[in-house]
């Protein structure tokens, strides 16, 4: 089965303006994501999908291949994903890249490495699932240690089970979906939804889910470059 690294950059981020090719100990934070999709040698073709041509010139000097820029309707604060891989994913196969699985890779989740995306693709091929998730154990955990407000301003808890829980290592798993979908293409073009029919979790460490929204995450993952 063929494979395809998609990586979505568009250049009008909101929090972090110009996020994705923002430095990280020098070097374009998408070129991370980039790196470890060539080095992995699991993909025929690593693509970046993106309205921007600086961010497009950047992706290539790294080894990413730009088969055309998306349109600037699709790259609006409202776009989702689905809208993305709506448009790109057809227009791919029309202009001959051949794939049967393309492995969604958002280049703020800079750690993850080749062997988390050899083991979820691993996964896919061999399981009855149509997707992959990388996922991380949920911590605080929405039934212990967390609490939404209702109707009336007043904390309740998010999730509750008839049995209370009074430890956290009690709880129900709950994974946090982060960084990387590993999705089988002809699942995704029926029904045109990231999220749909049967996924698989994929877990890996907090250090390679570390997601960059904020000024404090690229702290962060500085602390951790230096800590290899």
């Amino acid at each position: 089965m063929k494979s395809i690294c998609f990586i979505p950059a568009r250049g009008g981020s909101k929090g972090i303006p110009r996020k994705n090719i923002k430095l990280l100990n020098n070097k374009p934070l998408i070129a991370y994501t980039i790196e470890s999709a060539i080095s992995s040698n699991l993909f025929e073709y690593v693509i970046v999908s993106t309205d921007d041509e600086e961010i497009a010139n950047i992706s290539e000097k790294f080894g990413a291949k730009i088969p055309f820029l998306r349109p600037k309707e699709l790259a609006l604060d409202t776009t989702t994903t689905d809208d993305v891989l709506s448009h790109d994913i057809p227009l791919l196969l029309s202009l001959g890249y051949a794939f049967d699985i393309f492995v969604l890779r958002d280049c703020t989740a800079p750690f993850i490495d080749e062997y988390d995306l050899k083991g979820a693709i691993e996964l896919l091929k061999n399981s009855n699932s149509d997707a992959v998730f990388a996922s991380i154990k949920a911590h605080p955990n929405p039934y212990f240690g967390m609490m939404e407000v209702n109707k009336n301003g007043f904390l309740i808890p998010s999730k509750s089970t008839e049995q209370e829980i009074t430890r956290r290592q009690d709880t129900p798993i709950v994974y946090i979906v982060d960084g990387m979908f590993a999705v089988k293409t002809d699942h995704f073009l029926k029904n045109k939804k990231l999220f749909s029919g049967n996924i698989s979790p994929y877990e890996i460490s907090k250090e390679h889910g570390h997601m960059i929204d904020f000024e404090y995450d690229f702290k962060v993952a500085e602390l951790l470059l230096k800590n290899n």
